[in-house]
């Protein structure tokens, strides 16, 4: 069964969501995140997906009291990215129950630190690999480099890394659909998870998703606008997955 991941995005300690990772377009949807968590729960999500916007723009921490207050939900798996950038956060964040932490930025630009935390923490360390125009992104999606992402995804695997969370910023924030062929490229990699993340807005995407073997599924903005809803989305997979 493909897990759903509703996300929320934290600047400033609010739930917000950027228009394709641009920090001048954002939209604040809630000063409470912790009810948001709660919210997300009550229709059904098992999981969570967090992102300090002002960790991943400036490496900072401002977040973390936040975050903290959403691992008090309980009966959700949490993950989080933004910022992560030396092994002092990282136990950190599993150490406050943090289920799973995305490396970003330090995945491309400390390839030995990314290895050394694989053979530390195994499958709590997922790589977010943000694309544009099939490059990656780093630094909250601020700068682009000319790595392809889909080369750098099969050397995440060859690294031992189990999961990646693919984002392709075009596609985010846009309720246009998401990249469905990417992902079916990106399934092909034999050894690796593959969550989607970046536009998805049907339910009819989460089914072509877990059709060709996808993982998870981050949903965003869909859900803040009543686009998508959780509690039909988290239906869906279970039914699927069954």
């Amino acid at each position: 069964m493909m897990e759903l991941f509703p996300a929320i995005d934290l600047r400033s300690g609010q739930a917000v969501r950027l228009y394709q990772g641009d920090y001048n377009q954002t939209t604040v949807y809630s000063p409470d995140p912790v009810s948001v968590a709660e919210d997300f729960k009550a229709q059904g999500a098992r999981n969570l997906h967090l992102v300090d916007l002002d960790g991943a723009k400036d490496g900072t921490l401002s977040n973390f009291d936040t975050i903290s207050a959403i691992l008090k939900t309980e009966g959700l798996f949490v993950e989080v990215g933004g910022g992560i950038r030396d092994e002092e956060r990282v136990r950190r964040y599993l150490d406050t129950g943090v289920g799973r932490v995305i490396l970003g930025t330090a995945a491309v630009q400390q390839p030995d630190f990314l290895r050394e935390m694989v053979r530390k923490y195994g499958p709590k360390i997922a790589v977010g690999v943000d694309a544009r125009d099939g490059r990656v992104a780093t630094h909250g999606w601020l700068e682009t480099t000319g790595m392809d992402s889909f080369a750098f995804c099969e050397t995440l695997r060859d690294w031992g890394v189990s999961t990646v969370i693919y984002t392709d910023i075009s596609r985010d924030g846009g309720l246009q659909g998401t990249n469905l062929e990417a992902y079916r490229r990106l399934t092909q990699i034999s050894g690796l998870d593959i969550v989607a993340s970046g536009g998805i807005t049907e339910l009819a995407e989460l089914s072509e998703l877990e059709a060709m073997g996808t993982a998870g599924a981050i949903l965003g903005k869909a859900l803040y606008t009543g686009r998508l809803s959780l509690r039909e989305a988290v239906a869906l997979t279970r039914k699927e997955g069954s």
